[in-house]
């Protein structure tokens, strides 16, 4: 899952040898088959918020140009709060790149990948800038890390301005509406602001919501309507699907860390987008927030729990953690082992697919 610019093209590299294929979709998606023993990966494209303010705003695609030094000073200013008076901090920032220039790149490899999703995308209010490097501290850095994260640095006290944020989510909350894409999306300390802001991509696409009498006699009506189609030698044509629409049309909550009440506003029956939330050992079950977690957990929906390990690198540690949550979404939803994993099992099936997917056919 890329996050940044340094790894959008690490991911797509990964994905031109380990990406699925419709044949390897459709031995997975088969209940009765075991495991074929290759490792396969669903590539997921996004810029994730910790690294919003390295984005600008431009008018259109192709109208980002390099920018001077003062114009480079004058973005991270406006765009990190407090802003910085020691303009050495800000030189030191990564040039800043244009939106549309993120766009463009994403939707390429969303179209190179079609079963790819688009993340980690979403809103951080906890999180603060890694200072600047020493130079003798500099020359320490890990070599099989990927640059362009914290990697040990201190913490500064600066943050990204949460309107900026915004934007950046926002445009690619539509992108993935139009590409029809899953997205994967991170949350802290913004649970409000961001239903809020994810609420906005759908806004005049809400679902009809019916009281049981109101149900009934559509029901009725549909049935009448039926018959008379029965009875008449005109066979019924449906109208053209709309395959494009301004919001995601599955949604993952990624290690959800919000309140209860909070999911009652995404689990309302007017939200047209499906949604998930997913779980980790690492960030759900600390010490301080384990019984919220269990409480949290037993107020989603079952068939739209997921979990993940939410650990930087694959292997035995991934395996052991996502194990260990597994067991306690299953203990928390009183669920056997075997029912859980069959249960988790559809669910990812279901969001990274869709529901009604066709194996042979990108998701839909």
């Amino acid at each position: 899952m890329a996050t940044r610019g340094e790894d959008q093209d690490i991911v797509a590299q990964f994905s031109d040898r380990l990406s699925m294929t419709r044949s390897s979709i459709q031995h997975l998606m088969s209940t009765d088959s075991e495991s074929s023993g290759e490792s396969q990966i669903v590539p997921s494209f996004g810029w994730h918020p910790w690294f919003s303010h390295q984005i600008y705003i431009d008018a259109s695609p192709g109208s980002g140009s390099a920018f001077s030094e003062a114009e480079k000073i004058y973005h991270y200013k406006s765009v990190i709060t407090p802003a910085p008076e020691d303009e050495e901090f800000l030189r030191a920032l990564p040039d800043p790149r244009p939106l549309s220039g993120l766009l463009e790149q994403i939707r390429k490899f969303l179209q190179q990948y079609p079963y790819a999703l688009v993340g980690e995308i979403g809103l951080d209010r906890s999180f603060r800038l890694p200072e600047n490097w020493m130079p003798n501290v500099h020359t320490e850095r890990e070599a099989d890390m990927t640059p362009g994260g914290r990697e040990g640095r201190r913490l500064s006290h600066f943050k990204v301005n949460i309107d900026h944020q915004k934007s950046i989510l926002k445009a690619q909350l539509k992108l993935a509406g139009e590409m029809q894409r899953a997205v994967s999306v991170h949350g802290v300390a913004a649970h409000g602001v961001l239903f809020e802001t994810i609420k906005e991509s759908w806004r005049g696409y809400e679902k009809e919501v019916l009281s049981k009498r109101e149900r009934k006699q559509r029901e009725s009506a549909i049935k009448a309507t039926l018959e008379d189609d029965e009875a008449s030698d005109e066979s019924f044509q449906p109208g053209p699907m709309t395959s494009s629409l301004p919001y995601p049309p599955r949604i993952c909550l990624h290690s959800y860390s919000g309140p209860p009440d909070t999911l009652r506003d995404y689990f309302h029956p007017s939200v047209p987008a499906e949604i998930f939330c997913s779980f980790s050992l690492l960030v759900n079950l600390k010490s301080s927030t384990a019984t919220k977690t269990v409480n949290v957990i037993k107020a989603v929906p079952d068939d739209r729990v997921l979990v993940e390990s939410d650990l930087h690198c694959a292997g035995e540690q991934m395996d052991e953690l996502l194990e260990r949550m597994v067991r306690c979404v299953c203990k928390a939803k009183n669920w056997s082992l075997e029912q859980g994993v069959k249960q988790l099992r559809a669910n990812w099936l279901h969001f990274v697919f869709g529901k009604d997917a066709d194996a042979t056919s990108p998701p839909i």
